[in-house]
């Protein structure tokens, strides 16, 4: 058995919580990931690629300019003819409710999962359709998870068997951020302290009014952003010569950069789009020795704010007062073991555990309904 995972989320974009989890589940189940097509004018082709060692990218480039029903129909096309027994017995998993319609191209799964990680009919450029797909998806699970507390309480009682699966943390790997001996990378060296960081997606999310009035307000602070622009004109991005943008990094170099910063940050807007999620940067900033101060994002708020690890601040005065705050904090080890406890039990091995056992439960079930079907059938 293995899994065809369809995602709206490309593979080598951002390492979050697709890949930490297919990564585990691959030990298992060979991993298929579907991503959507990509529009260009060259000829039009079934890409296939290995990410891993029992991880295989499956993108259908296609060329612009068509229907969302061709587009529909030839992605389909090109899956059917690519499998070859890939699918002939194989758990279905989704990240976005929009793909529903490519099991088309695929025998029927011997179950369907749906790990919803966020609200995307909240997010800019919506589907219109989202909204009526996920029903539809919601329908077929056998399972669904949620990638925070705030989601599973809206879902859950579109599901009988729902469950929540906040944002976790590979902590050895963050930790490394502790290491004395860590090299500052060469775009980060030379920028003076204190650092404030931030690293993750600018997007619509992100409050880059927040960032301007901090830049200004402390102009002896520099503000590190580290991430790909998604979704926003750059044109908009505050250009303060305290504010220094170094571009994407890939998920083995964030650590370097976390262990040079005094205080990380989780500048998001209250709006929509960030009603649900529940970032996973927030335990790895605190994995990394590093004190946060976050918007009050509701996942952030709860438990971390609560419990004292994470700074909250509602307006531009509240946050630099925050940040104030945090770089005092840096270094002491009361707050450092407070975070160690906190941390000790978080992990994608146990989330990746705990949404097996509830995948392993569906797959009992299901045999001994068709055992009990088999029995029925021969009396």
């Amino acid at each position: 058995m293995h899994i065809i995972c369809f995602s709206h989320l490309r593979w080598n974009f951002v390492y979050q919580r697709p890949q930490h989890l297919l990564q585990r589940a691959s030990a298992l189940f060979p991993v298929f990931f579907i991503e959507e097509p990509v529009l260009h004018d060259g000829a039009e082709r079934l890409e296939i690629t290995q990410a891993a060692e029992f991880v295989t990218v499956v993108v259908p480039f296609l060329q612009p300019g068509q229907s969302d029903q061709d587009v529909h129909r030839k992605t389909c096309t090109m899956l059917y003819q690519w499998d070859e027994g890939v699918s002939s017995s194989f758990i279905a998993w989704f990240y976005t409710p929009m793909a529903i319609g490519l099991l088309d191209a695929f025998p029927d799964p011997v179950m369907i999962v749906y790990d919803c990680m966020d609200e995307l009919s909240a997010f800019r450029y919506a589907d219109p359709e989202i909204g009526a797909r996920e029903q539809r998806l919601m329908e077929l699970a056998d399972v669904v998870f949620t990638g925070g507390l705030s989601l599973y309480e809206a879902k859950k009682k579109q599901h009988s068997n729902i469950h929540v699966f906040p944002s976790s943390i590979d902590n050895n790997h963050f930790r490394k951020a502790l290491d004395p001996d860590r090299l500052d990378p060469a775009d980060q060296e030379l920028i003076p302290h204190p650092r404030i960081g931030f690293f993750g997606v600018i997007d619509e999310r992100f409050d880059i009014s927040l960032i301007a009035d901090l830049a200004t307000a402390q102009p002896r602070w520099q503000i590190v952003l580290i991430g790909p622009v998604v979704k926003i004109d750059e044109g908009l991005l505050p250009r303060n010569a305290n504010i220094h943008y170094l571009g994407s990094k890939s998920y083995e170099e964030l650590p370097a950069y976390l262990g040079g910063w005094d205080v990380a940050i989780i500048p998001f807007l209250l709006n929509e789009s960030t009603r649900f999620i529940s970032p996973t940067k927030t335990p790895e900033y605190l994995s990394g020795g590093i004190p946060v101060v976050s918007t009050p994002i509701h996942d952030v708020v709860e438990p971390y704010g609560v419990k004292a690890l994470v700074n909250i601040a509602s307006t531009p005065n509240e946050f630099e007062a925050a940040i104030e705050g945090a770089l005092r904090l840096k270094g002491k080890q009361d707050w450092q073991e407070k975070v160690n406890h906190f941390l000790k039990d978080l992990s994608w091995d146990k989330t990746w555990a705990g949404m097996l056992d509830k995948i392993n439960s569906v797959l009992k079930d299901r045999r001994l309904q068709e055992t009990k079907t088999n029995q029925e059938t021969h009396v």
